[in-house]
């Protein structure tokens, strides 16, 4: 049954009075959540600091450089190991272990070369023969091999005992591990001479590696074939590199195109924006009909085929996609996903066809916003600029924060016997004590990068207080983009004669407005939704950890949390956008503007809910069509097949990588820009329920929605009862 709006509820709020000087956006206001405002400047202070320190403890060449067992950098310029960017390991046994990558340490000499190993030798055979001069570039620099024999170069780690075949991977030198018809090889050989010329298999590697508990479980199930898919993937990484090279240009033409497409889109909508939404929901239901046939159509041809019967688990990844498309799973998988998509479609447009012609009518009362206001399409430029200075800045911090620290040195004992085995120590003075002499063979070596003072061993605590104002910032940068543009837009709603009353320049006064005086309130929200979000990702973290627990129960209440927690955000979200409409309109703190939205909403909770599902529907339809079209358009240009820009487009080794990069780079720019769209759609149905409130249609308090809406809505005297719900 519904409810008079015109009779007060205590349980919604008091409905809006008639003001005769009400005009839209209050100029005459004061500084709200002032408190917020003053923490929210110390944390920017203190982040800034925190940079500060990182940056003077910080050395980002500890991350992209190897460091020996001396301490000293592979590769760096103007260092003696300048054209020497490969760390080797002496002992292979110990080191054929990915969890190198993971500690950059191993218990044995590390020392910096030009180039792996590229056959099986050891020190006894290669001593004083041909091979002498190939061997002794794995030794340490300087040795003479005429001052000491085959066992006390090997106990003094001056040479290493044996030589495996190495590829080169992150500058560092693992064994060349390859499956041959299920067969663990190295160089093709599944039988090598070790340091003693004992007779080894190649599988003695393998069970040396697993024998490294250090070894993280996700990282290293299983050495064979592992080494060789990390190797293959390298050489990915540098074809997906050459392809960037290559096709940047390309790629940037294609993401400006994607500019224009989506201006072109939200013009149109300014006069045809019935006749496009629904070409383009139809459009969209045929699309996604034909693409069921033709997957219906691959998946009946290579149904009876041999070999294509084989599942996706079976073949695993591969980086030529066109592999998977001969098999009939993925046309499967394609029809199953795209009925899905037509299926909900359909459900939708169903139950909500009522509905569409109130939205569409939104939107369309949107564009006719915006073209009066077309600064506000070049706002996202802005919200881009500041969240990349944020990207940027929080990567810096974290890098240097992650390479703060002093080489920390420690004894590595030739056996498990030695007393003094990963205890610190000092290269300088370790020749003068007697360690070397209770533990022959013991050297002094480089470990990790650390100390003990407060400043590392709070270095964890810091990364959480990078990571956590990071958050901050942005949900900031974020709130005062829907700060502005609401102020805008409402600056234009509340106009009595469009175009002649509104504001001149609404996008500047609004902005300026927002940082003014509501920095304190937009702060207090983003704080709300960022300790939110920082929960999230450290229950995330557990999630991952437990994630092998047998603990049944320990894991029910963390899946329990994360979806708690994850409405918890959705709905905050929810409450903060339209808390930001709320403050951009009449200048009140953060805790009353979301009252009053709130209230507002509730007031009006049929519509809200409908029209807020249409119209975000309506705009993801619009984000689907026109990434889809510069995507089908990326795919035609780069695979050749348009004539005139056959050759100028270049060959690449993967046509994926600008293609996705072109798909993915083009939703985020129609994501921006329909952004501003939804904003302003949402602007436009607050103050448009707040008018039915205000005002009742007559001369003395006119309604300030446009005729063309106020029609389509039927605003006459239903306009109470439409606008109320219980």
């Amino acid at each position: 049954m519904a409810r008079n709006t015109d009779v007060p509820s205590p349980h919604y709020g008091e409905p809006r009075k008639f003001d005769p000087n009400f005009r839209g956006p209050v100029h005459k206001r004061s500084c709200t959540d002032v408190v917020c405002c003053v923490v929210f400047i110390v944390v920017i202070l203190g982040y800034i600091a925190l940079g500060t320190v990182a940056w003077f403890h910080g050395d980002p060449s500890k991350i992209v450089y190897p460091t020996d067992s001396h301490g000293h950098f592979c590769g760096r310029q103007k260092t003696p190991n300048a054209n020497k960017s490969i760390l080797f390991y002496f002992n292979m046994l110990k080191c054929a272990n990915p969890a190198v990558l993971v500690h950059l340490q191993c218990p044995t000499t590390q020392l910096c070369v030009s180039k792996c190993p590229d056959r099986f030798a050891t020190l006894l055979d290669s001593w004083n023969t041909n091979s002498w001069e190939y061997y002794k570039q794995f030794c340490r620099p300087g040795f003479d091999i005429s001052s000491k024999s085959v066992a006390e170069a090997i106990q003094d780690e001056d040479c290493p005992s044996m030589i495996v075949p190495s590829r080169p991977f992150l500058q560092r030198c693992f064994p060349d591990f390859i499956t041959i018809n299920g067969i663990l090889t190295v160089a093709n050989k599944t039988i090598f001479k070790d340091g003693e010329n004992h007779e080894r298999s190649v599988n003695d590697l393998k069970d040396a590696a697993k024998a490294a508990h250090s070894a993280p479980r996700e990282l290293w199930t299983d050495i064979t074939g592992s080494i060789s898919s990390l190797l293959n993937a390298k050489e990915i990484g540098i074809k997906i590199f050459e392809d960037y090279a290559n096709s940047w240009d390309w790629i940037l033409l294609g993401l400006v195109f994607t500019m224009m497409v989506s201006l072109v889109f939200i013009l149109l909508l300014r006069y045809i924006a019935g006749v496009l939404l629904w070409l383009i929901v139809f459009g969209i239901m045929i699309a996604v009909g034909f693409g069921i046939w033709h997957c219906y159509w691959e998946y009946s041809l290579l149904r009876g085929k041999p070999g294509a019967n084989v599942t996706i688990s079976d073949i695993g990844f591969h980086a030529d996609f066109g592999i998977y498309l001969q098999l009939s799973q993925t046309w499967l998988i394609f029809m199953v996903a795209l009925s899905m998509m037509e299926g909900i479609i359909f459900v939708i447009l169903i139950f909500l066809r009522t509905r569409l012609r109130i939205a569409i009518a939104l939107l369309k009362e949107g564009s006719r916003a915006i073209s009066y206001i077309m600064s506000t399409l070049l706002y996202p430029i802005i919200t881009f600029f500041l969240l990349a200075v944020c990207i940027a800045y929080w990567l810096v911090t974290a890098v240097f924060l992650a390479s703060s620290g002093n080489a920390v040195y420690k004894v590595t004992a030739a056996d498990d016997k030695c007393m003094y085995a990963s205890l610190a120590c000092s290269p300088k003075t370790f020749s003068q004590t007697n360690i070397t002499k209770v533990c022959p063979g013991s050297q002094c070596m480089f470990a990790f990068y650390g100390g003990e003072s407060a400043y590392y061993r709070y270095i964890l605590v810091l990364h959480l207080c990078n990571l956590f104002v990071f958050l901050w910032l942005v949900n900031f940068t974020i709130a005062l983009g829907r700060c502005t543009l609401a102020g805008a837009f409402a600056s234009y709603y509340w106009a009595l004669k469009k175009p002649k009353d509104i504001p001149p320049c609404p996008l500047v006064s609004s902005f300026t407005r927002a940082l003014r005086y509501h920095t304190g309130s937009l702060a207090f929200g983003s704080l709300i939704l960022s300790v939110v979000q920082m929960i999230r990702i450290v229950l995330e973290y557990l999630d991952r950890k437990l994630k092998d627990s047998q603990n049944r129960c320990a894991r029910f209440v963390l899946s329990c949390l994360k979806c708690c927690f994850w409405c918890l955000e959705r709905f905050i979200k929810f409450v903060n956008s339209n808390a930001y409409i709320m403050i951009a309109i009449y200048g009140k703190s953060f805790c009353t503007s979301s009252k009053d939205a709130f209230h507002l909403l509730l007031r009006n909770v049929l519509r809200v809910y409908v029209l807020d599902r249409v119209t975000d529907f309506l705009l993801f339809l619009g984000k689907l069509l026109i990434t889809g079209s510069v995507g089908v358009f990326a795919f035609f240009i780069f695979t050749h097949r348009i004539p005139i820009f056959r050759e100028a487009v270049p060959s690449l080794n993967y046509t994926w990588v600008p293609l996705l990069t072109v798909i993915f780079g083009s939703y985020v720019i129609a994501h921006g820009f329909l952004n501003v769209y939804a904003t302003c759609v949402d602007t436009l149905f607050l103050c448009f329920c707040e008018d039915l409130e205000r005002n009742d249609g007559s001369a003395s308090r006119p309604y300030y929605m446009s005729p063309g809406l106020h029609k389509i809505l039927r605003k006459g005297d239903e306009g109470p009862k439409l606008c109320a719900a219980s």
